[in-house]
């Protein structure tokens, strides 16, 4: 469902997607941080209690202020991942609050187990990252989103960053199958139609 309006959209969000907690000065915060840039959210988020949001095109760190104000105005908590390093005093209160799950690299099965064992805990839980995993333009995307999705049992949604029309797209939610492969053919091309700020996807 498309959106044309000025204002960034901030419907409620559906009974099984995981809560915030976030105030009203939190989520007028968020919105207000979206109409200074422009930005407005389009689409409806799926009823689901756990997934994996891939966002794309990255290619600028301006994305995630958006991503953040964006997640502000609709009181919405989605996980990202950090370094643990990074998760200490009050720099760590702040991440832990926003949604920053620290994991330890050099850990024994990476990444992808840390992740699958805090989801497969979780009665709900949105995981977010960047697949393409840098902010430059890349030939092959990383698997990680999917090895992490297809082990906890959970659809992938999309999100597009448009930054000519300035809108942040709710895109198609994907279930996942056994061929990584063909699964990646199916999904790049769902962000043909967005532009970052610096590049396409």
């Amino acid at each position: 469902m498309s959106d044309d309006s000025a204002a960034p959209r901030t419907a409620p969000l559906p009974p099984e997607v995981p809560r915030s907690g976030g105030s009203a000065a939190s989520r007028a915060l968020g919105r207000g941080i979206l109409a200074l840039g422009g930005w407005k959210l389009v689409g409806e988020w799926p009823n689901v209690p756990r997934l994996v949001v891939i966002v794309a095109p990255h290619s600028s760190a301006w994305d995630a202020i958006w991503g953040l104000a964006a997640k502000l105005a609709m009181g919405l908590r989605i996980v990202f991942i950090g370094k643990k390093e990074a998760f200490w005093g009050p720099i760590g209160w702040v991440l832990r609050h926003v949604g920053g799950l620290p994991v330890d690299r050099s850990a024994p099965g990476g990444i992808v187990d840390q992740v699958v064992a805090e989801m497969q805990r979780a009665e709900r839980m949105w995981f977010v990252l960047a697949p393409e995993g840098t902010r430059r333009r890349v030939e092959h995307w990383k698997p990680g989103f999917w090895k992490i999705a297809r082990r906890a049992g959970v659809p992938v949604q999309c999100v597009g960053f448009d930054y000519p029309s300035r809108r942040i797209v709710i895109g198609a939610l994907v279930q996942l199958t056994d061929d990584l492969d063909a699964d990646m053919r199916r999904i790049r091309p769902l962000f043909a139609q967005y532009r970052g700020k610096h590049r396409n996807a």
